[in-house]
């Protein structure tokens, strides 16, 4: 069958196009992503992609001279003489003045024009604008993405992207779904940031192609890979901080004549002294020690490529009362989480036509996840083993006409033992639970483009799950571009995704409140719409990048996390009643002068959802957020000055209860507040020294933890989390790298 369908789809193509392909890079080898690529005397045009390569049709004329800019660097001409060979194109920084090259700031955050998904690409130059130590600080420049603590005893963080918890965002590490269910409350530490090549950052509903989970976006991760030409040697990366956190990170690539190679990546984290700022007994963040390991290989060949790897980790982590604070009983409390975890995986591709990206993929990959958690007098044990396939075909039958189709195979295992105390027993719930779910799917895209000037995208996909029976996924979106100076956007499309409740959420059982799940919980589904444009203006010589997107996400069916009906419970059930979310953000971006770019950007927010029979808004979501980040590099590039203020707006808690029939156990709203981080950065030739500090304000969150001089009673709840939860922060780190040139 699957020959068959190959066989079909290669006599599909109508004809053929001659196209010019090529890569645009800079003087350092760097791809450069969204280079204008346009014919001279023509119309026909496009933008490189997140790896610098491109493809543009030849022009119905005889003229054979690409012009290709960006931002930042000189134009280039190029004359293309053979159209059958692929260009490699240098960009220099900047342009010349009596002989000083002036060297200009590139762009960090890179929104991809050419990309019909509301996408933002985060590549080296923005993860090093701040410490970004793992994938969960790497946000600190983004407007769209929050990054908050979920519980102050446990140090879970979550993501949030359209006012929603990260959850319903789909965690993709080179597009393979990644860190799910157990893993997720503390997935956003296993990603060290130094072995970060980029992030993809895509809202509302996405392609099909990589299953039905994505309610609000996607997040994808894309590793360094030893194929690349900018493949260091080696590198290294040692970070300090006054906080007692030090990290050592170190990788190496291999790249052998036959087209084989391989990347070893190292990470050693340390924060382990104890910190108690506030004096409540309990510490600020979680004592963490973690060691990981990650080894990747590649072979590029003309027809076959493949790639596979395999990771290690092991995290201990502890916090709790400290010593000095033992309760009258002279017990502490204590919470102990330990992981271990593995994951492999591999890619192989066989292309048959790389002139019209004809080609069939097959994606394998698998992780294991056994963590071992305390939590005072409870425990929580959980072994979660994952396995998933991916079998694509891709073809373009023509410059207009493409075709993406598939079919998947995921399983999810989860072996569950826990033990409560009796005052939090779970009605009729067992200590041991065994879950798996099995899911099978296929899915067909097709792509419609008209001189990229319209393109349109639609995909379907059907999945049958063991636990949930059959069900249809839709997506479509359309991107608009009547000239070179707007993009209109517009994307509609559903997401599903099966709860896993005591994995996702098992941070909460360091609370004493009574955990109660609903049995028979149904799958969540959502439709989600959104809406976009994004113009460039050309203003002074100089391009104004201007942006405003609007959200609407719509549950059908969703588990609602209940924190409101009693505020000694949290209670899991399915949705009765309304779930939605409206989100509106605009942003702008301009360099004012020669190495200097500002961003500016808003986000209003309103996100409620049915607890009970009483529709509020979600508890711990901030109503907006306003971001103004700045940075300058001077002229050689040898300084580079970066700073970011966030202004997080207020919200409501959770349904607070009387103490003593006055006093409220928590206030019923929490205020905005303001953080701000700087880092100044000195390069030399091929290494640099970075100083930075974190929350320069001094914001702390009063009395996160309730009831903590009695961890033992029925009040004490460590979930009430809507600000920092440590003060001000300075650190320090040296990056070295050995570059191939």
């Amino acid at each position: 069958m699957k020959y068959l369908l190959i066989t079909l789809f290669s006599f599909l193509s109508l004809h053929s196009f001659a196209q010019v392909q090529g890569t645009v890079k800079d003087n350092t080898s760097t791809p450069i992503i969204g280079a204008n690529i346009l014919w001279m005397n023509g119309t026909t045009g496009t933008i490189t992609n997140e790896e610098g390569h491109f493809s543009i049709d030849l022009p119905n004329n005889n003229e054979r001279r690409l012009i290709i800019s960006f931002i930042g660097y000189q134009n280039d001409t190029i004359r293309v003489t053979d159209t059958t060979q692929p260009l490699d194109i240098i960009l220099n920084d900047g342009v010349e003045l009596s002989e000083v090259n002036v060297v200009s700031r590139k762009m960090g955050t890179v929104k991809m024009r050419n990309s019909i998904l509301n996408e933002d690409v985060l590549n080296g130059a923005e993860l090093c604008r701040a410490a970004c130590c793992n994938l969960g600080e790497s946000f600190t420049t983004n407007p769209s993405v929050d990054v908050s603590y979920s519980d102050a005893a446990t140090g879970a963080k979550q993501i949030k992207l359209l006012g929603l918890s990260g959850t319903y965002v789909q965690m993709l590490t080179e597009n393979i779904p990644n860190y799910r269910g157990a893993a997720a409350p503390y997935g956003l530490g296993y990603v060290p940031g130094p072995w970060m090549h980029s992030i993809q950052v895509s809202k509302g509903t996405s392609s099909v192609k990589n299953g039905y989970e994505a309610l609000t976006g996607q997040i994808n991760v894309e590793f360094k890979k030893p194929q690349l030409e900018e493949a260091d040697w080696v590198a290294l990366n040692l970070f300090a901080s006054t906080a007692g956190r030090y990290e050592a990170n170190a990788d190496a690539t291999i790249q052998f004549k036959n087209k084989w190679s391989t990347t070893f990546l190292a990470h050693y984290e340390n924060e382990t002294e104890a910190h108690d700022e506030n004096k409540d007994g309990f510490l600020d963040v979680p004592q963490v020690e973690q060691y990981n390991f990650h080894n990747r290989w590649a072979y590029m060949g003309e027809k076959f490529v493949f790639q596979a790897g395999i990771k290690a980790l092991s995290e201990e982590r502890t916090s709790g009362q400290s010593a000095h604070h033992a309760t009258t009983s002279g017990e502490l409390y204590k919470v102990g989480i330990d992981t271990e975890r593995y994951e492999a995986f591999t890619k192989s591709a066989y292309i048959f036509d790389r002139e019209k990206n004809t080609n069939i993929a097959l994606i394998l990959s698998g992780s294991i996840h056994n963590q071992d958690a305390t939590y005072g007098h409870k425990y929580y044990n959980v072994d979660q083993s994952n396995f998933y396939a991916s079998l694509m075909f891709e073809t373009e039958f023509s410059p207009v006409h493409s075709l993406s189709t598939g079919l998947s195979f995921n399983h999810d295992g989860y072996d569950q033992k826990y033990e409560f105390p009796q005052n939090n027993q779970m009605c009729s719930y067992p200590s041991f639970v065994y879950t798996k779910e099995n899911v099978v799917g296929a899915y067909a895209q097709y792509t419609l483009n008209l001189n990229d000037q319209w393109l349109m995208m639609a995909g379907i996909r059907g999945d049958h799950s063991s636990e949930h029976g059959f069900f249809i996924t839709p997506r479509a979106h359309i991107k608009y571009s009547p000239n070179e100076y707007v993009n209109f956007r517009l994307s509609a499309g559903k997401g599903y995704r099966s709860h896993h409740v005591l994995a996702e959420n098992n941070y909460l059982l360091s609370s004493s409140r009574t955990i109660n799940i609903a049995r028979d919980l149904d799958m969540e589904e959502a439709w989600n719409y959104g809406v976009s444009i994004a113009s460039y203006i050309p203003l002074f010589g100089k391009t104004l990048n201007l942006n405003a997107e609007y959200y609407y996400t719509n549950f059908l069916n969703q588990v609602v996390v209940d924190m409101d009906s009693n505020p000694h419970e949290v209670s899991f059930y399915n949705l009765k009643g309304d779930s939605y979310s409206h989100v509106l953000q605009v942003e702008a971006t301009y360099p004012f002068f020669e190495g200097f770019s500002l961003t500016a950007a808003y986000r209003l927010t309103d996100v409620k959802c049915t607890y009970g029979d009483r529709k509020l808004e979600k508890p711990l979501t901030s109503k907006y957020k306003g971001l103004l980040t700045a940075s300058y590099q001077t002229p050689l590039g040898k300084w580079q000055f970066d700073a970011t203020l966030q202004l997080n707006g207020g919200g409501r808690m959770p349904t607070p209860y009387s103490l003593n029939g006055k006093d409220l156990s928590w206030q019923k709203n929490y205020d905005s507040f303001e953080q701000l981080n700087l880092q100044v950065t000195r390069y030399f030739r091929n290494w640099s020294v970075y100083v930075g500090g974190e929350n320069l304000t001094d914001f702390v969150q009063k009395n996160p933890i309730i009831g903590a001089d009695n961890p033992w009673g029925n009040t004490f709840d460590s979930s009430m989390i809507w600000g920092p939860m440590h003060g001000r922060k300075v650190y320090i780190g040296v990056r070295w790298n050995l570059p191939r040139n």
